[in-house]
């Protein structure tokens, strides 16, 4: 059966690169591979891209280009993170409380097309802020608003 490799596999920082692979399909299967995630106010971001995997039946986005299409196309191994467009126009992915992370929803769906057919797999993965460990520490001094973030 299809499944996700991540690398990271379950978190990785937001400003980390993410490898994704897509192992268990048919020798040169297309597949339309769907990224989604949530900000804090509820908005759906969403991207898309048509691949074809190789002989082997292994899709690795840093080796396969995205085929025409989708949100993206050509060799771009982040591209389902950085080509994610809001469903309501105009809005922004803005992060305020940075000691939450971001899910991250992975999908391959079978076939291309408006409607790519069903779904072979999923996969969830977070996109964190801080590292673990790191205290947040508000600092009020007269007129002075920060936050300082303190390592292990």
């Amino acid at each position: 059966a299809p499944s996700i490799r991540l690398s990271p596999a379950a978190r990785s920082l937001f400003d980390e690169p993410l490898a994704i692979a897509v192992r268990g399909l048919g020798p040169r299967q297309r597949v339309t591979l769907r990224t989604s995630l949530r900000d804090e106010t509820g908005e759906l971001f969403q991207a898309s891209a048509r691949y074809q995997a190789g002989e082997d039946g292994q899709l690795d986005l840093a080796r396969c280009p995205a085929l025409p299409g989708g949100s993206f196309s050509g060799l771009e191994p982040m591209g389902p993170l950085w080509a994610l467009q809001p469903q309501r126009p105009f809005w922004r992915l803005v992060k305020r409380d940075v000691q939450s992370p971001f899910l991250l929803q992975l999908e391959v769906l079978e076939g291309h097309g408006e409607r790519p057919g069903r779904l072979l797999a999923q996969a969830q993965h977070e996109r964190a802020f801080l590292r673990d460990g790191v205290r947040r520490v508000p600092v009020r001094e007269g007129r002075i608003r920060a936050t300082l973030f303190l390592p292990p």
